[in-house]
């Protein structure tokens, strides 16, 4: 880290928008490629995140 700034890529989406994705993958309503329309993302984008939530819901609880 030099000057405060972190190294990579900006993430496409922030939290909120990543919470609402997996909210309607999960609802079904949407396919992956309308999603990605409603997101101005690519595809590959959106399973990359519904992998990261999936992974996150199949994590044990650490108290």
């Amino acid at each position: 880290m030099s000057n405060g700034r972190l190294r990579g890529k900006q993430p496409k989406l922030s939290v909120k928008q990543e919470a609402h994705l997996l909210e309607l993958h999960d609802a079904g309503k949407y396919t992956m490629t309308e999603m990605a329309e409603l997101f101005s993302i690519s595809r590959s984008t959106i399973y990359r995140a519904v992998e990261r939530g999936q992974r996150r819901a199949a994590e044990p609880l650490r108290s």
